[in-house]
């Protein structure tokens, strides 16, 4: 809702340079207001902005898998069931602390664990269970049963590979 609302109100306040600007200055666009203005200003300048209202956000959701996946070598990397529902939940829980080209992530709290060294199962799933290096940034227990097990796969499989 509050998106909506600061997305309104730059749209009203383009109109109304749009409007300024294509008046001629300040004084003729107050001028053209009051006389009731042009067709242009009527018809065309909302039809503009109705277009590229429309047009942005089509553009932006049907390129959206461009940001989905991985970079470099692990861009076509599938793996099994359990690494992508890792995967999956990597994103959902983790990626906004940690940094893993796999995903496109770039947290800044968490270690970037494309640097971290040797990642394996069982060094992520510690990880997780104690809450990572026990200083108290990340809770611990974050995940748990299967969901720790498939995002252990997927780190394990896919920290520190992405190359160029």
């Amino acid at each position: 809702m509050a998106a909506a609302a600061i997305i309104i109100f730059f749209v009203i306040m383009g109109a109304g340079v749009a409007f300024v600007a294509f008046s001629g200055g300040p004084g003729r666009a107050r001028e053209a207001y009051l006389t009731g203005g042009r067709r242009f200003f009527r018809i065309v300048l909302p039809l503009i902005y109705l277009g590229i209202g429309i047009a942005v956000p089509a553009i932006v959701i049907a390129n959206r898998h461009s940001a989905e996946g991985g970079v470099g070598t692990l861009r076509n990397h599938q793996g099994s069931a359990e690494v992508q529902e890792g995967k999956r939940l990597f994103r959902q829980t983790c990626a906004s602390c940690h940094t893993l080209a796999a995903v496109g992530a770039r947290g800044v709290t968490g270690p970037n664990l494309d640097q971290i060294g040797q990642v394996t199962k069982q060094r992520v799933l510690n990880a997780l269970r104690i809450g990572g290096t026990g200083d108290g940034r990340m809770p611990a227990g974050l995940l748990q049963g299967s969901n720790a097990q498939a995002v252990a796969a997927f780190v394990s499989a896919v920290a520190g590979k992405a190359g160029p």
